[in-house]
């Protein structure tokens, strides 16, 4: 089934937007005949938020950012499904999937034989691929992770030894004059230089997902909020905010919102969503010289977060990344976003006070660097000691969907729940932007092994 679906999706790869497969045993796809035509015509009578979209899909996928999106386009690609993204903002890529460094991630940084080593790896090949196929601006630049302090180094020397559990190729030991010679302003008592990492546009990775969907018959309704599911006739019936929509079978890709929307589905997902926001600083155009590609220190390793970075874009800017504050607002980009809901839910979770209890020192430095920019950029200069406070500044912000425990443990592996005719993608945080090819298409597996046998839904339209 693994290698099926595999050859399969380089086919996708290679044939762009041709709805064209060779038939792979034990996966449903075939040969687009009358059936994946008649998708199509059915597809075109309406656009995005026309009321002249389907409201019956086979498929209906809760969330249009970049995880949602790549489900997506590997389901539609195939003739047998009908599928439909009902996304509550009013453009794709709208949080998580836009929000973000535009880093392709190597996968150096995750533990081996975890999700997130496995299909990061996976995933990272496959979107270089598709980017450059698809004209969308992408390098294959390389980073350096950096040990400013002898006791950094067992942690660098750990981050060598996943490299090589996970089959990064490449990957080298830097000495003081090698930290140099890829970046001539860092410092560090050593490094090593990534050569897989790099970076793209995971907004117009997201769009061109999106074009792929519509174009092999899938519809995208925007501006489409979920507000309760119920089953009903051996699917399901989401009420949204622009009417019901009927499905066969769900995909819970909602990101910031995920556990919320699996309550909603009657499905108690054990964990609950703790938002943290981080604050990108932009560095001065004069002083970009002083970062070449991507610098990286060497993270705490017992957490989720990357630690400190400073990055250059597709783009040409150069960014210092986001620190990691509590926020008190799902949604929360600006520094003083409050939502009276959302900080009850939190407070009163029972996990909430044992992961602060846990991680209690770091919340404060964290905190300190959120409305500090002098404490913001101390660390950064430890790698960069010509970096000054005035050389930055604020420009946006993201907020990572950090999902906890009841018993208040920082869930670091993607958590995908698959149940009754559902899949849930609970935790799909960095680095799901690289890997949101495999995990596309493991959900769309999952999707898949429920699907087998079951007739097609009958199509109407309001």
């Amino acid at each position: 089934m693994a290698s099926c679906a595999s050859r399969w999706h380089e086919g996708l790869i290679r044939d762009g937007v041709k709805n064209h497969f060779e038939r792979c045993s034990g996966t449903g796809l075939r040969r687009a005949g009358g059936a994946g035509r008649r998708r199509v015509a059915i597809a075109r009578r309406g656009r995005d938020g026309d009321p002249m979209s389907p409201t019956d899909f086979d498929v209906a996928i809760i969330g249009g950012g970049i995880v949602g999106m790549a489900t997506a386009m590997v389901l539609a690609s195939g003739p047998r499904l009908t599928v439909g993204v009902l996304e509550a903002e009013g453009q794709v890529a709208a949080h998580q999937s836009s929000h973000n460094t535009g880093v392709v991630h190597s996968g150096i940084f995750y533990r081996p034989g975890t999700l997130k080593a496995r299909l990061c790896v996976e995933g990272r090949e496959a979107l270089y691929r598709f980017c450059r196929e698809h004209g969308i601006a992408h390098e294959r630049c390389g980073k350096v992770i950096l040990a400013a302090h002898r006791r950094d180094l067992p942690g660098l020397e750990e981050l060598e030894r996943r490299a090589r559990a996970n089959g990064l190729v490449g990957v080298r030991r830097l000495d003081p004059a090698g930290i140099r010679e890829h970046e001539p302003h860092a410092v560090g008592v050593a490094g090593l230089f990534v050569p897989e990492a790099g970076i793209t546009d995971y907004r117009a990775v997201t769009a061109a997902f999106a074009d792929l969907v519509r174009r092999n018959g899938g519809a995208i309704r925007t501006g489409t909020r979920v507000l309760r599911c119920r089953r009903e006739d051996g699917g399901f019936v989401i009420e949204t905010t622009g009417g019901e929509v009927r499905c066969r079978s769900l995909v819970n890709c909602a990101g910031l919102q995920a556990d919320r929307i699996a309550r909603a589905c009657g499905v108690d997902p054990g964990v609950q969503i703790i938002p943290f926001r981080g604050q990108f600083y932009e560095l001065a155009p004069e002083r970009r010289p002083l970062v070449r590609n991507l610098i990286y220190a060497v993270p705490d390793l017992r957490l989720p977060f990357l630690g400190v970075h400073i990055t250059r874009s597709v783009r040409g800017t150069v960014e210092a990344d986001p620190n990691g504050a509590l926020a008190f607002r799902r949604e929360g980009y600006a520094l003083l976003s409050f939502s009276g809901a959302d900080t009850l839910e939190m407070l009163t979770y029972g996990g909430f006070w044992p992961m602060v209890a846990g991680h209690f020192k770091t919340g404060l430095v964290e905190a300190l660097r959120a409305v500090s920019k002098r404490a913001f950029v101390a660390p950064l200069r430890r790698m960069i000691p010509e970096l000054r406070p005035e050389d930055f500044r604020p420009t946006r912000a993201g907020v990572h969907a950090q999902v906890v425990t009841g018993a208040g443990t920082i869930v670091d592996d993607f958590r995908i729940v698959p149940t009754d005719g559902m899949v849930h993608v609970l935790n799909a945080t960095s680095p799901a932007a690289t890997a949101a090819f495999a995990l596309g298409r493991r959900v769309a597996g999952m999707v898949r092994e429920q699907e087998v046998n079951v007739p097609p839904m009958r199509h109407r339209f309001c």
